[in-house]
């Protein structure tokens, strides 16, 4: 089964499915001990590999190696990948796509912006005319052999927004997205238009989108859920408590505590089961 399908096949189940934002092998070695799918960020990356905020500085050939040494370290997860606007041209992003299948990506999420581009959450959104984009997306949806393919409409005209997402659910895009909804009014509006195509909400700490559970997305008939950033988030969060106590303790590394504190016993331990996901599992002998 290809890993386009097996995505596939869990968006069509009964419960809303979770997809967790990585943006480092490291991050995503622990995402591996909590969920069973992952979304490649753009914002996440943007900022680990450059250091530059979102708004277009990736380049493909850096996002196609990441998700590389993803799918060699996690071979059974859902890998869904951001690759933005396709990096501009049709035929870049065709050429992104096949290569990103080629090595075992799950999915890509396609969006509608022009240059300048902006995180889904930010303002100052611009995007292509409609049939500009939709060329595109057919273009990438006769590239794809079995990929799963996210349509991702960055509108913020509220007419543009359902006449967009109606038209998007309209091709052979498996899922529909409309980035930075703002209400669970507007999520109800969107699920209506797009009707019996499955639907994905993107939830941003700081965002313009609610905060909601998984059950309350699926009660909405939310199909998929991309959580982008609380790794980064929580890591940014974590480093920044962790220095300043040790500049107050005049550089004197705190104790570890056994229980439940990182150290080099426990990370050595979480990178050691990426390399055991990839032997063969021993099979038992009956006596």
């Amino acid at each position: 089964m290809t890993y386009g399908k097996k995505l596939r096949e869990q968006i069509a189940g009964p419960d809303t499915t979770p997809l967790i934002g990585v943006y480092d092998m490291y991050s995503a070695s622990i995402a591996a001990e909590h969920y069973d799918g992952m979304f490649v960020s753009g914002f996440g990356f943007a900022a680990s590999y450059y250091g530059l905020p979102d708004i277009g500085f990736i380049a493909w050939p850096d996002m196609v190696a990441f998700v590389q040494r993803l799918r060699g370290a996690f071979p059974r997860h859902h890998l869904l990948v951001d690759i933005d606007d396709g990096y501009v041209d049709p035929e870049v992003a065709c050429h992104v796509v096949e290569g990103l299948e080629r090595i075992g990506a799950s999915g890509v999420i396609l969006e509608d912006q022009k240059r300048p581009r902006r995180c889904g959450h930010a303002d100052g959104k611009q995007v292509l005319p409609l049939s500009e984009y939709l060329a595109k997306l057919e273009m990438v949806l006769a590239t794809r052999q079995d990929l799963v393919v996210v349509a991702r409409t960055d509108a913020t005209d509220e007419n543009d927004i359902l006449h967009r997402a109606e038209k998007l659910a309209a091709t052979d895009a498996d899922v529909v997205l409309v980035d930075g909804v703002r209400s669970v009014e507007w999520i109800r509006r969107i699920r209506k238009v797009v009707g019996d195509k499955p639907l994905l909400f993107n939830q941003i700490a700081g965002g313009k989108s609610p905060r909601l559970s998984l059950t309350e997305l699926s009660e909405l008939g939310v199909d998929v859920a991309i959580y982008s950033t609380p790794c980064l988030f929580a890591a940014h969060q974590a480093m920044h408590s962790a220095l300043a106590d040790l500049r107050r303790a005049d550089g004197r590394l705190p104790a570890v505590n056994t229980a439940d504190g990182v150290g080099v016993k426990t990370a050595t331990q979480l990178l050691e089961r990426n390399i055991a996901r990839l032997r063969p599992q021993p099979q038992s002998v009956s006596a």
